[in-house]
């Protein structure tokens, strides 16, 4: 598919954690106005989710990550919407002034208890913090090409 064209029905966020300090973006429209929810967006026709997470907390918020485990996927009938873990690679917080008005590291412990802190975003923090999740699993095709789309549950060591 040709990249460029937004893809409506999925979307994607990434929750980053760094030093105790989980980066939070406060929304300037819908039903998130002036609430402070991990940023993220919409992936575009022929984007792997995983380099939409890249794009877009590059876009929203000035920070470059790396996308890890796959904490959490949300369904309904009209959309689906994956939360990664994602690591912090460079960048300083800044606010796109568009999506948000303000990017901020915040406190877990803080977010947590704040109440311009929607449930999910709230969810998403507690999961990253227990450490769970599915973990990206490359595997070859049958035509010797690499893939890093599937994320399972930690696999034991081969013996």
């Amino acid at each position: 598919m040709e990249k460029g064209h937004t893809d409506w029905g999925r979307s994607v966020t990434g929750v980053v954690i760094q030093d105790g300090k989980v980066l939070l973006a406060r929304h300037t429209y819908g039903g998130g106005k002036g609430l402070f929810i991990v940023p993220g967006g919409y992936i575009e026709a022929g984007e792997m989710p995983q380099d939409a997470v890249r794009r877009e907390l590059r876009e929203e918020t000035g920070v470059l990550v790396e996308p890890g485990r796959l904490l959490a996927v949300r369904f309904s009938e009209k959309d689906w919407y994956a939360a990664f873990q994602a690591e912090y690679v460079s960048g300083k917080a800044t606010s796109d002034q568009d999506e948000n008005d303000l990017v901020v590291w915040m406190d877990t412990e803080e977010a947590l208890g704040r109440a311009d802190v929607p449930g999910l975003t709230k969810k998403l923090i507690r999961c990253a913090l227990a450490g769970g999740g599915l973990e990206p699993l490359p595997y070859e095709t049958p035509s010797g090409v690499t893939e890093n789309s599937l994320y399972a549950l930690p696999l034991p060591m081969d013996g």
